[in-house]
């Protein structure tokens, strides 16, 4: 299933594959037998930035009665609208809202005059053909159109939104003429925390670079595989943008069959068990060298219960990183037809304010959990209802001494919504997320994403807030804020940055603003994480003027950061070391440019 879009079968780049298939047919010849010709180089890039803020706020509310599990008749004479989604918890709270598929007696979307169908599909080519349906009978002058292959919106992860919404806007475009239609990103009803994630041997955790080199099993362009480029790039590793390729010097991806998560694991599994290898040609400093290799798969990308398989067929493999680390990475958000959306603003912001106000009580009430976790089973038809309740809660496993953790899932109340699009505290997670991953998009450019949509539609217009403003009469709490007043022992990420400063100053040069942007963005999406910056220099002067020079440049990256935001408390340590640790040869101007560095290390 694809994580950035969360599709069973085909996912995130499914569409793109057919294109992509047929170009690799014609050029797959020349690849193969011309050596030194130039392919993607793998890149180094900066890391998503997180913010320190845990978005998860609890209302103290008067206990609501439990939805039925009888089809409301009250609401039965209303337009029907219908929305679907991927299989995923993190929509609990909205699925519990509605007591099931359809609209039940005595659910909050009853009680706010909603007749709504949910319906599950796990392929993301269907999502959008269902999109693509309800524009057309919408645009053929049906003002509620309901027919079975046709939904006004659907459920799926944040970080997939940059691709779903650019190459979806492109068809529209060609269809119906520039600007005519849109898609939009409504609101976010939950976020995956944890069940999301890279699995692989224990010392990527405690020696990230160890991971140079290894070759990871996942869904090119999804929500783990963003986990997995954050990891990297925060970790200051490079990764291979063409996964026909091999490079030594970098962490390579190699595409799941069928842009399936399950397969991630599998492929895992089957090279781990019987020796399995995938066929990759040698690529060193962006050229081919005329060989080909054949790699086992180290470690994969995947999501629940990707990761149940893994750990119950595999010894010696842990969860890297997850959703936990970057908690603010992957919300569930709600992408709706613009001009539809429009003209019915009261129908969205009470199906917003329904699932926000039922989030609400499973934050508070055990027996809303239960009820949830049932609705969610017989929506999606799928595994059980204490399944789905373990799930969402998250589980521990501990195999031959390596703990391991699976699934993990948030609900959004209206106070987490307002506070995760930065209308509560100024800090806008998820545009940090969407301008990170639409970065990764067109710098990795995963399977020729460039060519075939060509531009990332900006969050501005990507984004429209209206609907969660407009909803009035909910209970809602002022923002929790993360925890810094304790001391971090555990290094999440450690990764040295680049930024360029005046020769013998602090003062950031304009150069650097994108990559300081970048960090910021990590941080964001790493929010609960506390930090250490030390800045560093080369051997050109006086020690001691370098070793304060060393302390004020970090100093500068800080003042950046908390003028963006960060809170000054989530900073453990500044520091300088000034010309006592390079990392390269200071005879040379390259390797002195390698020690004027900052590094950030993140912890937890």
């Amino acid at each position: 299933m694809g994580k950035i879009l969360r599709t069973e079968k085909l996912t995130t780049f499914s569409e793109l594959l057919i294109v992509i298939v047929a170009i690799g047919g014609i050029l797959g010849a020349v690849y193969y037998v011309s050596p030194g010709i130039k392919t993607a180089v793998s890149k180094q890039l900066n890391g998503m930035e997180l913010n320190g803020t845990d978005v998860n706020n609890v209302t103290n509310a008067d206990k609501l009665e439990l939805p039925s599990k009888e089809v409301s008749s009250e609401v039965s004479g209303k337009p029907l609208v219908r929305i679907a989604g991927y299989a995923w918890n993190a929509a609990s709270g909205f699925i519990v809202s509605n007591g099931g598929p359809k609209t039940t007696k005595g659910s909050l979307m009853e009680k706010n005059g909603v007749n709504l169908e949910i319906i599950r599909q796990d392929w993301l080519s269907e999502l959008r053909n269902m999109q693509m349906k309800f524009i057309e009978e919408f645009d053929g002058g049906e003002a509620f159109p309901t027919s079975d292959k046709s939904v006004f919106a659907i459920v799926i992860m944040g970080d997939g939104a940059p691709f779903y919404i650019s190459s979806a806007q492109k068809s529209l475009d060609e269809k119906y003429g520039k600007g005519k239609y849109h898609l939009q990103v409504m609101g976010a009803v939950g976020m995956s925390y944890g069940e999301d994630k890279l699995i692989g041997p224990p010392n990527w955790k405690s020696d990230p670079k160890s991971m140079k080199g290894a070759v990871i099993s996942a869904v090119l362009g999804d929500g783990d595989w963003v986990t997995t480029v954050n990891y990297c790039f925060a970790n200051g590793l490079k990764v291979n943008p063409d996964p026909a390729t091999y490079d030594a010097d970098a962490v390579n991806i190699y595409p799941s069959e069928n842009d399936d998560y399950i397969k991630s694991a599998e492929e895992l599994i089957k090279s781990q068990t019987t020796g399995w290898t995938v066929t990759l040609k040698e690529v060193n400093n962006g050229k081919l060298t005329g060989k080909s290799v054949n790699r086992k798969i180290d470690g994969c990308a995947t999501w629940t219960p990707g990761d149940k398989t893994v750990f119950d067929k595999l010894s010696g493999f842990v969860d890297i990183v997850s959703t936990k680390e970057f908690n603010n990475q992957m919300p569930a958000v709600l992408i709706g037809v613009k001009e539809w959306a429009t003209k019915n603003p009261e129908i969205v912001s009470n199906i917003l304010k329904s699932a926000l106000t039922a989030s609400n009580q499973m934050k508070n009430y055990e027996d809303w959990k239960v009820r949830a976790s049932e609705a969610v089973a017989t929506t999606y038809n799928m595994e059980t209802p204490e399944y789905w309740y373990k799930m969402f809660k998250g589980q521990q496993g501990t195999k031959n001494g390596l703990t391991y953790n699976m699934g993990g899932s948030k609900v959004f109340n209206y106070a987490d919504g307002m506070q995760y699009f930065g209308m509560s505290d100024g800090v806008n997670r998820y545009k940090s997320v969407y301008n990170q991953v639409s970065s990764y998009l067109t710098e990795l450019n995963p399977f020729g994403f460039n060519e075939n949509v060509g531009a990332v539609v900006p969050y501005e217009e990507a984004v429209n807030l209206f609907f969660l403003k407009n909803i009035n009469d909910i209970e809602s709490t002022a923002a929790d804020k993360a925890d810094y007043s304790t001391q971090a022992t555990e290094v999440m990420a450690s990764g040295e940055w680049k930024i360029n400063f005046g020769s013998g100053s602090a003062a950031v040069q304009n150069s650097s603003n994108k990559d300081l942007e970048k960090i910021y963005n990590l941080l964001v999406q790493a929010e609960n994480s506390k930090l250490t910056i030390v800045g560093h220099t080369d051997n050109v002067g006086n020690s001691e003027a370098n070793l304060a020079l060393s302390k004020n440049r970090a100093q500068a990256v800080v003042n950046y950061l908390k003028q963006k935001g960060i809170p000054e408390n989530r900073f453990q340590l500044i520091d300088g070391k000034g010309q006592s640790e390079p990392i390269a040869d200071n005879s040379s101007e390259s390797g002195k440019s390698k020690n004027r560095r900052v590094v950030i290390t993140f912890l937890k």
